[in-house]
């Protein structure tokens, strides 16, 4: 019985792994989604090393209002080559940061969770209609699914 218990627990922790959601995802307090509703379009992989191919993040389906996730300040919002990022340090060293987005909000502005921060906008690597979220981790890109409260509900599409 105890084995059947380990091999158990073993595929779990694989299953865990193989998201990239790494064993900081059990500690980490859950955010609420940016958007709703959720639909993850394009997920994030992880490069083999610091300079190497990966998507860097999460793209989500979304057309309207974007929300902070967590408590945070504002520590970046502008234009970065060709499309505005708005950048929320929620602190402990983790930022979130959200593009392409229209936003008002300078940094150093004070923002709750789900407060409402942006707006989707157009440009940068993000298909028309996606917004793209990134989580750094002193300085380090992780999955954003680490903070994010839980993965979303799979949509079961009609077959043929």
């Amino acid at each position: 019985m105890r084995l059947l218990a380990l091999v158990s627990l073993n595929i779990v922790s694989l299953n865990v792994v193989s998201l990239g959601l790494g064993p900081a995802a059990a500690s980490a307090p859950p955010w609420t989604w940016p958007v709703d509703p959720v639909q993850v379009v394009v997920p994030y992989v992880a490069p083999a090393h610091a300079y190497g191919a990966g998507h860097r993040g999460i793209d989500v389906a979304a057309d309207g209002d974007v929300h902070a996730p967590a408590d945070g300040v504002v520590a970046f919002s502008g234009r970065v080559v060709d499309r505005d990022v708005l950048t929320i340090d929620v602190g402990d060293g983790v930022v979130v940061t959200f593009e392409p987005v229209t936003s008002a909000l300078p940094a150093g502005t004070p923002v709750r969770a789900g407060d409402l921060v942006a707006g989707v906008g157009s440009g940068g690597h993000s298909a028309p209609g996606t917004l793209h979220i990134g989580v750094r981790e002193s300085g380090a890109y992780v999955n954003p699914l680490r903070y994010l409260d839980g993965v979303p509900r799979a949509i079961l599409l009609p077959c043929c």
